[in-house]
């Protein structure tokens, strides 16, 4: 099936526009659809219709949060942090020609285990019983973004979403923040691990010696407020900042001076923390330490500024690009009144009805059609070694935005018609490998509850062969948004 084809067929502006009810014959949406699509990471061949899709996505959240399956076969945190503290240890004490080499020898065992987490990534995608629930694992991982390119992050990226976000998306906000930001992955990511409180034990004793002590590093303190809680413009100045930043000092990694594997993965070293009271935001905070820092962000968590800025982001990731008011108002004062439960704040996006009007306006991001994609061919597993690539020629690449502001979540960022071109081309890939033949008639009947509008319908009926339909069926416009 020539690219060219598929684009004249079915994947033509008007068609990957946000559906409108001028739009053809396309069937309503149903609660199914809905509950598969949005909520959920797309049905799979071999599935069933939810009978009480509403009930469905309750009883999702209502069950204890376990480790995925296809993560228990990878290394946790701890584990992962001794081969880099012994790297940094024999850094430190190699000769300058050298430290190239064991640079190398770390990164290509971080390279192994970052292949392995993304394959447990994908899998858990595919395999889950619960996929409501892994969609909420991969929005707040994009929430509190790492990027593999920081190379130190590259062996951890995997063990920070499964450590880190896993076992507290059915939790409280704070704890998750506190989680997402006492990890390696984000110690290093935003180079906290470098700072040091200008008057602390450590850069008093540096200055003595050198004149040049490390200083403070201000970009932990920057994104907590601007993305993970607050939000921009929401009335915090640079001084917040500085002083936050003044506050997390001494939050670190575990020492890499002696050997044995670190029964922890964060740890607080008085002598690099500031002394003195910090004002964030208007409060005052004495100096207890480790716990200065931490009342600080536990406030920031409870902030009327973080109850919007989540509910914005949830609202727009489930609903719409621009999504209601009156939803973003709702989810806001939920977490409120609820000091930021998560479980509550899920229950609410569920009843409310703007996540069920048919309006389709989400389109996909690559991730989510790669996943959806593979899940409607009934696969339960996809070597990472493909994912890799894959991903990469989509534009998403795993875990490697590029920014902490992690991936865009609006559809004019994935939509562009070179990515479309990049979709078909895949989507006959994937096709091709599919275990088994499938109708692309029925199969849409399976996946796509909604049923097709007539173009699309009528170009899988007149399509060369079997696996040029199924591929239209892939890039079809309903295939493309959920």
């Amino acid at each position: 099936m020539p690219a060219s084809m598929a684009l004249r067929s079915i994947l033509v502006a008007k068609d990957v526009a946000p559906r409108s009810p001028d739009c053809g014959t396309l069937h309503t949406m149903n609660a199914s659809a809905i509950a598969l699509n949005r909520f959920g990471l797309g049905a799979r061949s071999d599935g069933s219709l939810p009978s009480d899709p509403r009930g469905d996505l309750l009883a999702q959240v209502a069950a204890a949060q376990s480790l995925a399956a296809p993560w228990q076969q990878t290394a946790r945190t701890p584990e992962l942090l001794e081969p880099w503290l012994a790297q940094q240890r024999a850094f430190r004490q190699a000769p300058e020609d050298q430290r190239g080499g064991i640079r190398e020898a770390y990164l290509r065992q971080a390279r192994v285990t970052y292949t392995m987490a993304v394959g447990a990534r994908m899998d858990s995608a595919l395999q889950s019983t619960s996929p409501f629930v892994e969609r909420l694992v991969h929005f707040w991982s994009n929430h509190f973004a790492v990027s593999v390119d920081k190379v130190l992050i590259v062996g951890l990226a995997g063990a920070f979403e499964n450590d880190a976000i896993r076992p507290q998306v059915l939790g409280r906000f704070e704890d998750l923040l506190l989680s997402a930001l006492r990890h390696p992955a984000m110690l290093l990511f935003l180079d906290q691990a470098q700072s040091v409180g200008p008057r602390s034990t450590v850069a008093v004793r540096q200055a003595a010696r050198s004149g040049r002590p490390r200083g403070l590093n201000e970009n932990l303190a920057r994104e907590i407020m601007e993305l993970h809680t607050l939000g921009v413009r929401s009335g915090y100045t640079q001084n917040d900042v500085t002083e936050l930043a003044k506050a997390l000092t001494g939050w670190t990694l575990p020492s890499d001076e002696s050997p044995g594997k670190p029964s922890a993965s964060f740890r607080f070293v008085p002598a690099l923390h500031e002394p003195g009271t910090r004002t964030v935001v208007g409060r005052n905070y004495s100096d207890q330490g480790e716990r200065q820092a931490e009342a600080i962000i536990r406030d920031l968590a409870a902030a009327p500024a973080t109850a919007r800025h989540i509910a914005f982001k949830l609202a727009r990731h489930f609903v719409a690009d621009d999504p209601p008011h009156e939803l973003v108002t709702r989810l806001a004062a939920k977490f409120q009144q609820t000091g930021g439960d998560l479980p509550s704040l899920y229950r609410e996006l569920i009843d409310s009805p703007e996540a069920w009007r048919a309006t389709g306006e989400k389109f996909k991001s690559p991730w989510d059609w790669m996943v959806s994609s593979l899940r409607a061919l009934g696969r339960q597993s996809l070597p990472p070694a493909q994912i890799i690539p894959l991903m990469a020629q989509l534009g998403q690449p795993v875990w490697r935005p590029g920014s902490p502001a992690g991936y865009d979540d609006l559809s004019a960022t994935w939509a562009a018609p070179d990515a479309l071109l990049r979709r078909v081309e895949i989507a006959q890939r994937l096709v091709a490998q599919a275990d088994r033949h499938f109708d692309a008639r029925v199969l849409a009947e399976r996946i796509l509850p909604q049923g097709l509008r007539d173009t699309t319908a009528r170009a899988i009926a007149s399509a060369e062969s079997g696996t040029t339909s199924l591929a239209l069926l892939l890039v079809s416009p309903e295939f493309l948004r959920r």
